[in-house]
Order: C-alpha cells, then sequence, then structure tokens
C-alpha cells in the first residue's frame, strides 16, 4: 500500500537514524491523542509541545543540517524530508508549517558564503531553534522586485535595518530570520540575518488566528554589520528564488499527509453508517466518489515521490526539476482540494463535528495551494517549459528511484535562475508507450492533439498576453506532464495495471474538462476551438475493473487506521 499507515509503518530508509526519527515522530503524535490534539488546534496552542519534542531528539538538527556541518547523520536529504514532511501534515498543517517555514528560513543561510553564519546556524539547530524566511511584504506579497526593506550604510562598515515583514511565519520565536531586502545607497539586493529577541525587532502581530505564528514584524534602525550579511546582488536574487525552488515543493506533500489522514477517517465513518438500511458505502455515487479520491491521492503521491528524484539527481546540466517542482506546487495542492471535497461530499455533516480530524483537513486544504506562490504563478513559470518539452527534446540516463542516505548538495548551489526556456526534456512518449491500458491510450491520442493545437493553432501575441487562456493552457500541460510522472514511477513501484488503468479514467476527464474551458475562452479561436473538440473523450468504462479497485484498494482501507483516542 503506497499510503501512510501509522500504526503499520515500515520506513523506507536505508539508514536507522531515519527510521528512528520517524517512529519516534509518530509515536509523540499517537500519544498526545485525537482529543488533545484537536483541543490545541481549537484554542490555537503554540506548539510547544512539538517544538520541545524535536529538540531533545535532534530531528531538525539531523534532518536540516547539511554535510559538512552537522553531526554523522546529519545531511540534507530529499527523501527523508519528504517522509517528514507527510507525516507533519498527516496530524496536522501547524506542526509541518513550523518545520516548513524553517526550511526556507534555512536556504538563503546554506547557500551563502557566510561560513561563520553556517557554523552559528548549525549550532542554533542542535538547541533545537527554528528559522523564518523574511521575504514577503504587506503591499506587494513576495514581489521581491518591489521590496522596501532598506539597509543603510553607516559609513563606519555597518548598517542599520529598516522596515517591515508580513506573512512571515515562525517570526515570533525564529532565532534567525532570512531577511530580504535592498542596500539604500545603490537598490543592491541584499539578505542578512536578524533576530526575534533585538529590542529593535518589533514583533507587531499574529496576521492569522490559528496555532501558527505568522508575523508582521518591522526593523528599526536594527544594527546590521558584515558577519550579519548572508549575500548581495545577484547571489541574493538568485538566493531567494532557489530556497522556493527547495522549501516549496514541500507543500505537495503536506495535501498528501491532510488527505491521507482525512481518507482514513472518511472510508471508516462511510463503511460504518447505515442509511436507508444499507451502508453509505453501498451507495454506487458514494463508491464513485472514494474510487476517485483514492485514485487521486494515489497519483499526487507517485508524481510526488518521482519529483524527488529528479531533484536528488539535478545538476546544471539537467534541471528537469524546474518544471517538475512547481508543478508539484500547483497540482498536487489542488488535487488535495478535490479529493478532500469529494470526501466531504461523502461524509457530509460529519466533516464539521469538531471532534474530527476532518473538520481541520477540509480547512488547512485550502491553504496549500495559496501559500507560497499561487497557482496562477506556478502556471506562468511552468508554461515556460512548454515548447521544449513537447518539441525539442533530449536525451538524459534514466534516473532510478533515489532513496540512497546522501546529502543533496546541488540544492544550495543551483546557480543562476535564468534560462528556464532553454531547460531540456526527456521525451515523455516512452513513458506512456509503456503501458497499453485503454485509458492511458485515450489520454496518449488527447496529447497529440494538443500537440497539433500548439503547432497549428498556436497561441498568438494577444492570447500570449491573456493571462486567463494561458492558465487554462497551462493547465492541459501540467496534466501532461503529471501523467507522465505518475507512469514512470508506477513502473518503479509496481503498481497493478487495474489502479493505474482507473488513475487514468480520471486522467482523461479532466484533460476533457480543461479542453472544454479552453474551447469556451472568449480569445480562443475557430481553429482552436476544433482541436479542443477533438480533445474531448470519455474514458473507457471497465466496470470488471472499477470493482476491482475498489474492493481490492479502496474497502480494504475500511478500519486500517484510527488515531489513538
Amino acid at each position: 500500500m503506497i499510503l501512510l499507515n501509522p500504526k503499520k509503518y515500515i520506513p523506507d530508509y536505508p539508514d536507522e537514524r531515519t527510521k528512528e526519527i520517524m517512529r519516534k515522530t509518530i509515536a509523540f503524535f499517537e500519544e498526545k491523542g485525537k482529543k488533545k490534539l484537536k483541543e490545541d488546534d481549537h484554542a490555537r496552542v503554540w506548539y510547544r509541545d512539538f517544538l520541545d519534542f524535536q529538540k531533545k531528539e535532534g530531528i531538525f538538527a539531523t534532518l536540516l543540517t547539511p554535510t559538512p556541518y552537522g553531526d554523522k547523520d546529519a545531511r540534507w536529504d530529499t527523501w527523508r524530508i519528504c517522509g517528514f514532511n507527510e507525516i507533519l501534515a498527516f496530524y496536522g498543517l501547524c506542526y509541518w508549517y513550523t518545520w516548513q517555514v524553517s526550511i526556507l528560513g534555512l536556504g538563503p543561510i546554506w547557500m551563502s558564503r557566510n561560513e561563520d553564519t553556517k557554523q552559528r546556524t548549525a549550532e542554533y539547530l542542535k538547541n533545537g531553534e527554528i528559522f523564518a524566511f523574511g521575504l514577503s511584504e504587506r503591499d506587494h506579497g513576495a514581489d521581491i522586485y518591489s521590496t522596501g526593506m532598506m539597509l543603510t550604510p553607516k559609513g563606519d562598515g555597518t548598517y542599520v535595518a529598516n522596515g517591515e515583514k508580513y506573512y512571515i511565519g515562525n517570526g515570533n520565536e525564529a532565532k534567525m530570520v532570512s531577511t530580504f531586502g535592498k542596500m539604500a545607497d545603490t537598490g543592491e539586493y541584499v539578505f542578512f540575518i536578524s533576530n526575534f529577541e533585538h529590542k529593535q525587532y518589533e514583533l507587531k502581530k499574529n496576521v492569522i488566528d490559528n496555532q501558527s505564528y505568522v508575523a508582521n514584524f518591522a526593523l528599526h534602525d536594527y544594527p546590521i554589520t558584515e558577519a550579519d550579511i548572508l549575500s548581495r546582488g545577484d547571489e541574493a536574487w538568485n538566493a531567494a528564488l532557489n530556497t522556493v525552488n527547495i522549501g516549496k515543493y514541500n507543500l505537495g506533500w503536506a495535501s498528501i499527509g491532510i488527505c491521507t489522514h482525512a481518507f482514513y477517517e472518511a472510508i471508516n465513518h462511510a463503511a460504518n453508517r447505515k442509511l436507508y438500511n444499507m451502508y453509505v458505502t453501498d451507495f454506487p455515487h458514494v463508491k464513485q466518489m472514494f474510487v476517485d479520491a483514492y485514485t487521486r491521492l494515489t497519483a499526487m503521491k507517485l508524481y510526488a515521490l518521482r519529483t524527488a528524484d529528479y531533484m536528488r539527481t539535478a545538476s546544471p546540466e539537467d534541471r528537469r526539476y524546474l518544471l517538475y517542482d512547481p508543478a508539484m506546487k500547483m497540482k498536487v495542492t489542488t488535487q488535495g482540494e478535490e479529493v478532500i471535497n469529494l470526501l466531504w461530499d461523502v461524509i457530509a455533516a460529519k466533516g464539521f463535528e469538531k471532534d474530527m480530524y476532518f473538520e481541520s483537513a477540509a480547512r488547512d486544504i485550502r491553504a496549500l495551494p495559496k501559500l507560497e506562490g499561487t497557482v496562477h504563478v506556478n502556471i506562468a513559470l511552468i508554461l515556460k517549459f512548454m515548447p521544449n518539452y513537447f518539441f525539442n527534446p533530449t536525451q538524459y540516463p534514466a534516473i532510478p528511484k533515489v532513496f540512497t542516505p546522501k546529502n543533496d548538495a546541488f540544492l544550495f548551489n543551483q546557480g543562476p535562475t535564468r534560462g528556464l526556456g532553454k531547460i531540456q526534456f526527456h521525451d515523455c512518449m516512452p513513458a506512456y508507450n509503456s503501458y497499453g491500458l485503454p485509458n492511458v491510450n485515450i489520454f496518449k491520442e488527447q496529447i497529440a492533439v494538443f500537440k497539433e493545437l500548439l503547432a497549428g493553432a498556436t497561441p498568438d501575441k494577444e492570447q500570449s498576453r491573456d493571462i486567463d487562456f494561458l492558465m487554462c493552457l497551462g493547465e492541459i500541460f501540467t496534466l501532461v506532464v503529471y501523467g507522465q510522472l505518475i507512469l514512470e514511477n508506477a513502473k518503479i513501484y509496481k503498481v497493478e495495471d487495474d489502479l493505474v488503468d482507473q488513475i487514468f479514467d480520471f486522467m482523461v476527464r479532466d484533460f476533457t474538462k480543461f479542453a472544454m474551458q479552453l474551447y469556451s475562452k472568449s480569445s480562443s479561436t475557430p481553429k482552436q476551438m476544433d482541436y479542443c473538440l477533438k480533445m474531448i473523450r470519455k474514458p473507457l468504462v471497465d466496470n470488471v475493473r472499477y470493482q476491482r479497485v475498489w474492493e481490492n484498494h479502496v474497502y480494504t482501507l475500511k478500519g486500517v487506521y484510527e488515531m489513538n483516542p
């Protein structure tokens, strides 16, 4: 079973320290229990117990300290970072969030050439400290061109920082806030370190109302020395965007963790509830919703795992991860919303009850597509890769499952952020052609028509400036990339053909949905509309396959997990 089950957890890691971390984290939450978990959620309690636990166990220090700055088990290992993401979100988005924003805060530090600060950071991690990423501002979000944080030289080799930051997770207790700004005299970009304990650091408020602390803070003539500066100019700019490449990928894993726990609750409730003298799971429409939710969730995880392989093998010569990463942020998180919607339609009013994990899941799943770069920002980025993806492929060595314990050093040395349109990809069709399943074949036909549209009815200059039109085009392109990596990983994980074909049942339907949307856009041309009509397809109905998926994959999850009370 590809989904996480804490009650039957078998850690897929070669080293004992990683296994220990995962097991102890699960034990911490199961011992805390669901009742206390929900009480803390409703009371908006700062998660001191979790932070004390990770400090005692040295978890952030082990998982977030790159070689050679930590002890023998410390490394930046994307494989185990993915697994820890999933476990934290399985129990609550707030626990994941404090970890996630620490990852973002650490990015500019580990990318810098400031060795003294790196050594200090490693010590802070050993002491259980948390970190923050001081990028966004109230008036213009994460538009880093427009930052109002200014670092002014005093003339004696030191500086003072002035400005506000907004929506900064962990800003209430972060020992180091990697703060982005500009030099007041030159306009040069700069990253420097600030600290919540300093008297010139004004913690103004928490801008949200839950367990996490998302700070609005201001610096007032905050003193900065050269020792506090992480990077300047292009290096600072690159650090900002490359940190996003590392950290924001994790949002998809948060969606996977949330949806998995919610799925167990929903199937347990529905399979044990009778209405009109039938169990809820006997209703045909309920079966369909569960099958759709399960296949979408399985696809989310297959894609996420495969994206990690490309991140771990990335190099200056292979930057394919720069497409797969924003697709992870955009597609997996929006699919998470879809999964929760399907499950909620099954359990209905039960999903509002205060003692259900689902109540928190339904609220929190909405945040993930909207955090750290909204869906439309990620689609705009994804579209840069479309011409080369379809029309200029190249050869790369085959990438296996990469779960060996190693430090993913390239992630902190990604280099300049320019040249995205020049990145080449391997041909997607071998992955698709490795399956002859009916719905995969229909999906391949849809891809072929989409490529014909791009070549024969290429969007004109006006359409290329029409964001509404481009968003729909980007959804279709992303769906092709998504399917490719799902199929690559289905081979690696030996996923049954029944399940793969059922996944592509919803993939065909989604392709059709987006084709209809593109057809309906005000700017679409008659020729483009003709292509869109050809992309509208119905998946092959196979009731025998569908029933096997229901019995062997979905209904069998009844009663396999329930959180300790």
